[in-house]
């Protein structure tokens, strides 16, 4: 079994009618695993509801400035935290249970030994601890890992982040940290702008993977197989969380990416060499037929 963690409420975050991180998303994916051949397979979970549970972690690792701002901007009625990042009257609501999902993953995850795949958005690897850009509300892979950190026996967590943005705010919040490690791949040049190479974190426990535009599997393959393995394997993470995006497909809009969905089941693969403690959370992917073949691959990989 592998739990799918989930609720209408995640539609309820209001982008407006042409902004590409609508809730068609998730409603699209959902349908596409309820229609699968391992249906049955998926266990369905509703996120806990405890507003206060999800604000004890984000204080964490935001400021309250952003907290508060965020909250405000809801209250009000709505509005934007940048050009790109839209607050409706219940996006503030959504966003707490997007972190109580995402807290419910690594939950399920270190009680079963199964993975798990948090279906929720907003997404949140580009909010950095003091804003929120990009999509991305609040930054839900950093905050699940310093939770997971205060869980029993959990000494080392890795983010693996697939994404064709790089997670800035991801790596900005976790790259001081000795028992995080993050590692993305991204295209460059590509938006935020951010995640050289050169950028390693306070103790090594950064690796930036910029790929060019028109990457196929053929060139992500080797930087799994050369770079990411070792750099995970060395780092020896009792769970791993995957910020899973999947607008590096050739069908999506927003980048110039050459991958199919089935690669992203070659990705999960590699994934799962590493632990099967794993907790996949969305990020991006804004073709909605390729988004939902994508997880589909993911989750298949996981189960078979």
């Amino acid at each position: 079994m592998l739990a799918v963690i989930y609720s209408d409420e995640f539609l309820e975050h209001k982008t407006g009618r042409f902004h590409p991180e609508k809730p068609e998303r998730i409603s699209a994916i959902a349908s596409a695993l309820q229609h699968t051949s391992f249906a049955h397979q998926l266990e369905w979970r509703s996120p806990v509801t405890d507003p206060q549970r999800a604000i004890a972690w984000l204080e964490k690792v935001h400021s309250p400035h952003h907290i508060q701002s965020v909250r405000e901007l809801a209250t009000q009625g709505g509005g934007y935290l940048d050009l790109d990042t839209p607050v409706s009257p219940r996006s503030y609501d959504v966003a707490l249970l997007a972190v109580n999902a995402w807290l419910d993953g690594i939950d399920y995850t270190l009680a079963t030994n199964n993975p798990a795949f948090v279906l929720s958005r907003p997404p949140g690897h580009h909010a950095e601890s003091d804003r929120g850009m990009g999509f991305c509300l609040f930054s839900n892979a950093a905050i699940a890992a310093h939770y997971a950190l205060e869980q029993p026996n959990i000494e080392r967590v890795a983010i693996l982040d697939w994404d064709v943005h790089h997670g800035n705010g991801t790596q900005a919040i976790v790259e001081n940290h000795p028992h995080i490690a993050f590692c993305s791949l991204h295209q460059s040049p590509c938006y935020p702008g951010t995640g050289t190479a050169a950028e390693t974190g306070a103790h090594n426990n950064v690796l930036n993977l910029p790929l060019p535009p028109g990457s196929t599997i053929a060139d992500y393959q080797p930087v799994f197989e050369t770079q990411v393995m070792p750099f995970l394997t060395q780092f020896q993470p009792d769970l791993l969380i995957v910020s899973a995006g999947y607008d590096a497909n050739a069908a999506d809009p927003l980048a110039e990416m050459y991958l199919q969905p089935q690669d992203y089941g070659l990705f999960t693969e590699f994934c799962l060499k590493i632990s099967h403690r794993i907790v996949f959370g969305l990020e991006g992917g804004y073709d909605l037929p390729a988004l939902s073949q994508s997880v589909v691959a993911t989750i298949e990989r996981c189960l078979f």
